[in-house]
């Protein structure tokens, strides 16, 4: 059914003036966004289907246009967004400024407060930036002496299986930020977040060389979309 069709009371632009964005569902927030249907198709059905769970062909490639929740769409990258049908120029744009808004919203949370004090927010921060690339991409979170974020920096990527990492330009970045700490961070792609006894490895060789230059390594992260795992929570450090 058309917007224009709902009792004005109904209509998700109005509902959340009167009563709030917490009293709408994820399609309404999302339908606001897009603020346009297609042809055929509302903007209330066009923003379900978005957020519906993915299909799957036989050779695990996408059927069907959702992203499995609000989370799984604000982590699309743009050419996931390109492919689906009636997401156009605009409305893609509106998406990723909405994504763009929530890193940058997690990125003054912790540049504001210790990383600790909210562990979640690190976690939904890599998610944004890295779950849902195609290839694996590792990164550092570069923090003060009062583990505050001074940067992110995507510093090395691989294929789906494999990432080249080199110390020796993890310290420099360290000693470039004037780093005191920092929380490595990696995503897997193909889904899980289980840390391998190559990822523990590794993390090993970078606590130790950062340790030469006084820079603690607090944590390592890795995530995937929907997930994410803290190899110090799990006692992997």
């Amino acid at each position: 059914m058309p917007l224009k069709d709902l009792p004005r009371a109904a209509q998700p632009r109005e509902k959340l003036l009167a009563r709030g964005p917490e009293s709408l569902a994820d399609a309404e927030l999302l339908a606001i966004v897009l603020r346009t249907g297609i042809k055929g198709k509302g903007v209330l059905q066009l923003a379900q289907e978005l957020l519906e769970e993915p299909g799957a062909d036989s050779l695990g490639g996408r059927t069907g246009p959702g992203f499995g929740g609000i989370a799984g769409l604000l982590q699309a990258c743009p050419d996931e967004l390109a492919r689906i049908k009636g997401l156009g120029p605009a409305k893609r744009a509106q998406l990723l400024a909405v994504l763009e808004l929530a890193r940058r919203a997690l990125a003054q949370r912790l540049r504001e407060r210790a990383v600790f004090d909210s562990p979640q927010a690190v976690t939904q921060y890599l998610q944004l930036h890295l779950a849902r690339k195609p290839h694996e991409v590792f990164a550092v979170l570069f923090l003060d002496h009062q583990h505050r974020l001074i940067a992110m920096e995507e510093m090395f990527r691989g294929t789906l299986a494999q990432t080249s990492v080199y110390p020796r330009e993890v310290v420099l970045h360290a000693l470039q930020h004037r780093a005191a700490a920092v929380v490595l961070a990696h995503n897997h792609p193909s889904g899980g977040v289980q840390a391998s006894p190559a990822d523990v490895a590794l993390t090993e060789i970078l606590r130790s060389a950062l340790a030469l230059v006084d820079v603690r390594v607090l944590d390592h992260i890795i995530v995937a979309p929907g997930a994410g795992l803290s190899m110090a929570q799990q006692g992997l450090l």
